[in-house]
């Protein structure tokens, strides 16, 4: 068969992980219209007949301040390493400096490269076209141009990976869609709702600290959490007035689990301070943030 690793790179919030779960064909990473939303890398598998690609989606590309933005740029270069194709993603509607950088940064790279630009349904043709003509595209394989949101393309880009996989054996089973394990996933759903509900600096010091999942029975699994953040006044917007934002996402996220687990389930959230959690490394640990090697 053929198979292969596909790194997936891109300055934050151009749509790296949009882009993964399209192919996939399910949500195995979160997505938010914030920058940075995802943290660190995980693998999307999409198995079809005898074609195996494990996609590794990776942190927006981004000048670290934190050592979790550290621990994020580290994820992105651990990535590249070793992988069959490189895909660089950019925002159709702006291209700037920084989407440069991350394209000059892998032009030497052995493996096929593709620069995908997405965005496309609402990036206007006659902006577009004009930053496309002057983007320096030697040393990638094709350009393509799609939507994620709808589906545009999305066949082509499919077919050019296709293409381009070396032969090789299946790495995962046929049915394995992702290598996050539940406890991951949940967290970043409850991370996920809760980006998409707060505003301003609030959700980039926000982390998810899973306690326990026990499943009570075959219909009713109960699951306790922290969700972190660095301030006080944080922690009381996060809450809410009588306690209706903290509801609002517990609520979101519950349903989203839901759907994971195929059960029932009690969702009890409780909302900590960690000032600077972001540069303490027992928080970091705390949180998944550590490093595989």
């Amino acid at each position: 068969m053929k198979s292969g690793f596909i790194a997936i790179l891109g300055r934050p919030n151009v749509g790296k992980s949009s882009i993964m779960n399209y192919l996939v064909g399910e949500k195995v990473a979160i997505v938010s219209p914030k920058a940075q939303t995802t943290r660190a890398k995980a693998l999307g598998v999409l198995t079809r007949g005898d074609v195996q690609m494990v996609f590794v989606d990776t942190p927006g590309i981004h000048r670290p301040r934190t050592k979790l933005g550290e621990f994020m740029m580290k994820s992105v270069k651990d990535a590249r390493d070793g992988v069959d194709c490189i895909m660089v993603v950019l925002d159709g509607t702006f291209i700037g400096k920084g989407d440069l950088e991350v394209m000059q940064s892998v032009k030497n790279e052995p493996c096929p490269k593709f620069l995908v630009i997405n965005k496309t349904d609402i990036a206007k043709p006659e902006e577009l076209m004009p930053r496309l003509s002057q983007l320096d595209v030697s040393g990638f394989d094709e350009v393509v141009s799609v939507s994620a949101r709808k589906g545009t393309n999305m066949d082509k880009l499919y077919e050019l990976l296709e293409n381009t996989l070396p032969e090789g054996p299946a790495y995962f089973p046929a049915d394995m869609m992702t290598d996050q394990p539940e406890r991951v996933m949940i967290a970043e759903i409850i991370r996920e709702k809760a980006l998409n509900s707060l505003r301003d600096e609030i959700p980039h010091g926000v982390g998810v600290e899973m306690l326990s999942i026990q499943k009570l029975s075959d219909r009713l699994t109960e699951i306790h959490a922290n969700v972190y953040c660095e301030r006080a006044a944080h922690k009381s917007i996060i809450i809410g007035k009588h306690g209706e934002m903290l509801g609002r996402i517990g609520s979101e996220a519950r349903m989203d689990i839901e759907k994971l687990l195929d059960t029932k389930v009690m969702l009890r959230l409780w909302v900590k301070v960690r000032e600077d959690w972001r540069n303490r490394a027992e928080d970091l640990k705390n949180l998944g943030y550590v490093d595989e090697k």
